[in-house]
């Protein structure tokens, strides 16, 4: 399931072709006394995994989770994920070939490719996940960190084990409209507006 970097994007998103492999390899140990911890002060333990593959690696008697979580997080990631009309904005914000074609209604406009997964309550029948992005950009306040498709910002992208809140896994609005150059990570006052069908701008207005 490695690609390569260089790869022509396909020009509709194809799940198989987004399960993009890497060196991240996180210890089983590690992910195993995260999963058994208890959750306080409000807040989610949470592993990031960068594909289903390091996932399985680590958690091999919940394959099927991790399976079944990874695809959830894909979709999401199709559905909330910011939206460029401009291939161009987009690689700004994320990064060169760090973004893909999107389809909506005949038009084609830009969103940067899922980086991980986020996934919490792996002991329940129903895991918790998100989908996780990241930017190679030298332009970007997101560079190398790990970003939710609302904009929260959880910290260095090396990290696997977190430590969220509740909120962390709601279920993000469907980005339909798009976002011009910088209009990603240029405000957190900006969270409020994305998605809103009553305010006509998005991210960084």
């Amino acid at each position: 399931m490695q690609t390569n970097s260089n790869q022509k994007r396909s020009n509709n998103i194809n799940i198989s072709k987004m399960r993009k492999a890497f060196s991240f390899k996180p210890l089983a140990l590690g992910v195993a006394s995260v999963l058994l911890s208890a959750c306080s002060g409000g807040k989610e333990e949470a592993v990031v995994f960068k594909n289903v593959n390091d996932c399985v690696d680590a958690l091999p008697s919940m394959a099927q989770k991790c399976e079944t979580a990874y695809k959830g997080a894909l979709a999401e990631a199709a559905k909330t994920a910011p939206k460029y009309n401009s291939k161009n904005d987009c690689e700004y914000e994320f990064g060169r070939n760090q973004c893909q074609t999107y389809n909506n209604s005949g038009s084609s406009i830009f969103m940067p490719l899922m980086a991980g997964y986020m996934i919490g309550n792996l002991m329940s029948p129903r895991p918790y996940y998100q989908p996780m992005f990241t930017s190679y950009s030298r332009y970007s306040s997101y560079r190398n960190n790990w970003v939710g498709a609302d904009g929260r910002n959880f910290g260095d992208s090396r990290r696997s084990k977190l430590s969220v809140s509740s909120s962390a896994f709601n279920k993000k609005p469907a980005i339909t409209r798009t976002i011009s150059r910088g209009g990603f990570g240029s405000s957190v006052r900006a969270k409020a507006s994305w998605g809103s069908r009553s305010s006509g701008k998005g991210w960084g207005g």
